[in-house]
């Protein structure tokens, strides 16, 4: 493998090279590190450091470069351990010694710090868009199908109803929150660390700002030491591609459930399922399933950085060449599987009558009696307990709520033996209120609030989400 300079007498040794070797990973920073070179070139003739002439054979060659990383046709060697010494030799065989200059009043630690910030500039856009992608397959089934009517759960059991367009618009709040997060971790990484040199900033008077502005940074890191070292965009981009990761899987592991026929709430299309390799009968939602299995990848590669970083002294140190593949690995994750979730949920069906069905097991209803007797005057723990009562007696008569007697709500609220329950007992229409909140109907109205899943509230969340995706254009 090439050495630096002349402080050494000899070749490192094979297995050196192919331990330290990175060309393969950071290679993915190629076009990055064409436009910081190419700015760098501006910076160094801004300062004098280099001629008119020698600028424009500097600039010419890297844009050479970057036309044929772009069409994939420049030849890497692999006994040239990064793409910063790949680039570099590339460049002096098509423009000879001038290549030399390149690398004034610049390191490869701020040189690769700087590549870094760019990629995950341009990855967390792409992640944007697929984030609102997903959001949009989202919204259109909510749209499209958003009226049936889901039976909620909690702890896995039987809660209350709600509109299955609510249900798909929590995914939605989940995913803007995840852009937000990445939003946030861009406008934390777009400072430039260029000119910061190995650790103690270049030794020449560059123009940071000017270079900065170049490449589109907001500004210029304010320490060199910390610069050249710091990863901590690395940390935050990958904890909030982690996060996103979780929800992608929380939606896979509900899609894998809802497809088994025991459910059969959705029907994955064929286009997103496979089959057995053994048995014929089968239909496997496998693009769900490893979404969710692929979401520990990720969560690994952010533990991994940040027991990577934990014990590191200022400033660079070799160990953070090994920052690359699990992020890049990351975020190649979450791009593929929103991609794959957006289709999937895209082209979903949804069975209203199954979902209405199983919506009618558990006496998912309950809440809402309680709460209507709440309304017309009862300490809700009473209530409570009378509806308790009333659940019982269900399940005894093997009945839904809203076909009780008028005499098994009497019964119910007599028994409490408080004043107000017993004087809610004679009233004629009592049996009639209990029965009107014990439908699926009735419950849902009856959560009107900023957030809950009455259908007027959620179909005004429904037209707010829709603005939205319309705004950026989805």
């Amino acid at each position: 493998m090439r050495m630096w300079g002349g402080r050494f007498a000899e070749e490192n040794d094979t297995r050196v090279a192919d331990f330290t070797r990175s060309v393969e990973i950071d290679r993915n920073l190629a076009l990055d590190d064409l436009a910081g070179s190419i700015a760098h070139v501006h910076g160094l003739a801004r300062a004098g450091l280099i001629s008119a002439v020698e600028s424009a054979q500097l600039v010419a060659g890297l844009e050479g470069l970057a036309a044929e990383v772009a069409a994939d046709t420049l030849t890497w060697d692999p006994g040239l351990e990064d793409v910063h010494l790949n680039l570099e030799v590339a460049l002096g065989a098509r423009i000879g010694p001038v290549a030399g200059k390149l690398h004034t009043g610049r390191s490869r630690n701020d040189q690769v710090a700087t590549d870094l910030r760019l990629w995950t500039r341009r990855a967390i856009d792409r992640l944007d868009g697929g984030m609102l992608a997903l959001e949009g397959a989202l919204v259109g089934l909510a749209e499209r199908d958003g009226q049936a009517i889901l039976p909620g759960t909690t702890h896995i059991q039987p809660a209350q109803p709600v509109l299955f367009a609510h249900h798909l618009l929590a995914y939605v709040e989940m995913l803007e929150r995840d852009r937000g997060r990445l939003v946030d971790a861009r406008r934390r990484l777009n400072v430039s660390p260029l000119g910061s040199g190995a650790l103690a900033g270049a030794g020449y008077p560059l123009d940071r700002e000017a270079t900065a502005a170049e490449l589109g940074f907001q500004g210029v890191t304010a320490n060199s030491l910390d610069a050249t070292s710091d990863r901590d965009f690395v940390v935050e981009t990958l904890a909030a591609v982690a996060l996103a990761m979780v929800h992608l899987s929380r939606l896979a592991e509900e899609i894998t459930w809802w497809s088994n026929p025991r459910f059969g709430y959705v029907r994955v299309a064929d286009a997103f399922s496979t089959g057995s390799s053994m048995m014929p009968n089968k239909k496997n939602p496998d693009p769900a399933e490893l979404v969710r299995g692929r979401s520990a990848r990720v969560i690994g590669a952010l533990a991994g950085m940040l027991a990577l970083l934990k014990g590191l002294p200022l400033a660079y140190q070799r160990d953070l060449q090994d920052d690359k593949p699990a992020f890049f690995d990351a975020v190649a994750v979450l791009e593929s599987s929103l991609g794959v979730m957006a289709g999937l949920i895209a082209t979903i069906g949804i069975d209203h009558g199954r979902m209405r069905e199983a919506a009618g097991e558990g006496h998912i209803t309950a809440t809402a009696v309680a709460d209507a007797l709440v309304r017309r005057g009862l300490p809700f723990r009473v209530a409570h307990h009378v509806v308790g009562a009333l659940v019982a007696a269900a399940e005894l008569g093997g009945i839904q709520l809203d076909a009780l007697t008028d005499a098994a709500v009497h019964e119910a609220l007599v028994e409490t033996g408080d004043a107000l329950a017993v004087s809610l007992a004679a009233e004629p229409a009592i049996g009639d209120l209990v029965r009107g909140a014990a439908s699926i109907e009735g419950a849902l109205a009856s959560c009107d609030v900023i957030g809950g899943t009455a259908p007027g509230r959620v179909a005004t969340a429904l037209a707010a989400a829709r603005r939205r995706l319309d705004a950026a254009g989805v």
